[in-house]
């Protein structure tokens, strides 16, 4: 039984097209971004986005110096607007997610918004273990009156909650309906 000349280009030609489409592949991606393992997504409305850590010690706890300048380069990024932002209306509902890795060790969320009688906060996840969702809640809830929300997810393990791992942040602007 042999091969017909047409078979054989036939099959040549699918080598040559398949060989380039792996070496492109393997230079596409050579050129992409690891995916880290500590990554945070808000969910606001239909879409969603995720962030590496605003503030990480490679796995260690931060250190209380650490934890200040987090703290304070959070408030300037957050003036220039420089956070990773969506916008939002009242009618949209946040939720948070965290990676696996993070879900193990524990993690909490929370907004700078609120009824003032919670203290201008509003708890989106309170010291979940395990769990790599926080719910979704309605945004009308959870935004503060100055049309800029800080949304802060806080990597801990909940039996030593003053060691903190790793600090996402993200801004909500609040639109009109």
């Amino acid at each position: 039984m042999s091969l017909s000349t047409r078979v054989i280009a036939a099959l040549g030609a699918v080598v040559v097209i398949g060989a380039g489409t792996v070496g492109g592949s393997i230079a596409f991606a050579s050129n992409q971004h690891e995916i880290s393992d500590h990554r945070v997504t808000l969910t606001v409305g239909n879409s969603s986005f995720a962030a590496d850590p605003f503030c990480f010690n490679d796995g260690s706890p931060l250190t209380d110096q650490q934890q200040e300048e987090c703290q304070e380069k959070a408030g300037k990024a957050l003036e220039d607007g420089s956070l990773p932002k969506s916008d939002v209306t009242v009618s949209d509902r946040i939720g948070v997610g965290v990676s696996p890795e993070v879900a193990d060790r524990g993690w909490w969320a929370n907004t700078n918004g609120g009824q003032q009688g919670s203290g201008g906060r509003f708890i989106l996840a309170s010291a979940a273990k395990d769990t790599t969702y926080s719910g979704s809640v309605p945004a009308s809830k959870a935004l503060n009156a100055s049309g800029k929300t800080l949304v802060t997810v806080v990597e801990t393990d909940p039996q030593q909650p003053d060691a903190i791992y790793g600090v996402w942040y993200f801004q909500l602007n609040t639109q009109d309906n």
